[in-house]
């Protein structure tokens, strides 16, 4: 693996030999922000563009629409019965852009080398959008836990053309006006398949706790719940280093809503208790390699402010109902920092309502239904 931007060769792979040793090899500064550390700082790699991160690990960067700008795939040196490859770990989205992306890689920095397999770690599009297609590309299996690999095969096959009346009434109890209710609904249902390749009808589970060989490293399967219902991290614990992908960013918080598929739950509960996981397990000074972002060090001290946000904002959400009862599209400007136009409403909506499902199960909040349309005010 080489790249335009690093002129050293990198040393060969050696099991003592720790990540965070190997980044002091690239010569680039690190940087502090936060109470987190940068070991290579801001750089990143281009589009199509294979860096050589760590001893067997390569990083690359594809294109995402809006926000996000990118999402960072995985490189890793491995071997199997055929010899030796390289192992994905995240696949993008299955559309043109990214695709171009991927096949600058295969005719160029990845010309002549085998793939071995597709690792995802879970089901959202910009993760499992391309896996379908690499894995019928190289005829290779799909590495998946169960339920984030069934979510993506049920979400790719529910196109209709109208959005399910469970779906809209939901809206509707969050406060959405009928305006944009019946625009959600002459956008059809199914978007999620218009990103995402067909996905295998088989794969490999991918186990909490489970240590899978990839090459010379040992990577142990660490789930975490909320952003989706059981997303797979990867911890190499000899070498400090874990393929957390929106487990923990760096500089964003994960979106944590509400689903359609389960209207009631608590996924708010189930990240912050992910949280207090991942900061028991991990150890303090683990490279964290994100699905957006840079690769840092400092996990717990971002998984403390993680969690401190949420807190804080239910904190907030909880005096402002001891005020007045509200609805889910009422809390917009007290949770976010951002005005909510119509390109993250859905988003904005799925995340209040966690806040407010968060209050309601920890009896914080209760919750009247008047009309269809839900009000939460705080427990008296």
């Amino acid at each position: 693996m080489t790249s335009d931007t690093n002129a050293q060769t990198p040393p060969a792979h050696d099991a003592s030999l720790t990540d965070l040793e190997y980044l002091d090899q690239h010569g680039l500064d690190a940087k502090e922000f936060k109470g987190l550390t940068y070991p290579i700082g801001d750089h990143a790699p281009e589009y199509g563009e294979l860096f050589p991160l760590a001893a067997g690990i390569g990083w690359t960067r594809l294109p995402v629409p809006g926000l996000l700008n990118h999402i960072n795939i995985w490189l890793l040196d491995d071997e199997d019965e055929q010899g030796e490859g390289v192992a994905i770990v995240d696949t993008g989205l299955n559309m043109g852009e990214s695709l171009k992306a991927w096949e600058k890689l295969f005719s160029g920095d990845l010309d002549g080398r085998r793939i071995t397999r597709v690792i995802v770690t879970h089901f959202h599009p910009d993760h499992v959008g391309g896996a379908g297609w690499l894995c019928e590309k190289h005829g290779v299996r799909l590495w998946m836990n169960r339920t984030e690999w069934l979510m993506a095969r049920m979400l790719t096959t529910d196109v209709r053309d109208e959005p399910p009346r469970e779906a809209l009434d939901q809206m509707r109890f969050a406060g959405w006006d009928e305006e944009r209710i019946e625009n959600l609904r002459k956008r059809g249902w199914g978007n999620f398949a218009k990103a995402v390749a067909p996905i295998p009808i088989s794969h490999v589970r991918l186990d909490e706790g489970a240590v899978i060989q990839v090459g010379k490293r040992n990577w142990r399967i660490l789930t975490g719940g909320g952003h989706t219902p059981e997303h797979a991290c990867l911890v190499d614990e000899d070498n400090g280093v874990i393929i957390a992908g929106d487990q923990i960013l760096p500089r964003i918080t994960s979106n944590v809503s509400v689903m359609t598929s389960e209207p009631t739950a608590d996924p708010l509960g189930e990240w912050l208790r992910s949280i207090a996981k991942f900061r028991r397990v991990l150890s303090k000074d683990v490279l964290v390699l994100p699905a957006h972002g840079y690769p840092f060090t400092g996990a717990h001290n971002r998984l403390d402010a993680l969690a401190a946000g949420h807190h804080d904002r239910l904190d907030a959400l909880e005096k402002a109902l001891a005020d007045k009862p509200m609805r889910a599209v009422d809390t917009f400007a007290l949770l976010f920092a951002r005005k909510i136009d119509d390109s993250v409403y859905g988003l904005a909506t799925g995340e209040a309502m966690a806040h407010l499902r968060h209050l309601e199960h920890t009896g914080r909040a209760q919750l009247d239904v008047k009309d269809g349309v839900g009000w939460f005010s705080k427990t008296a």
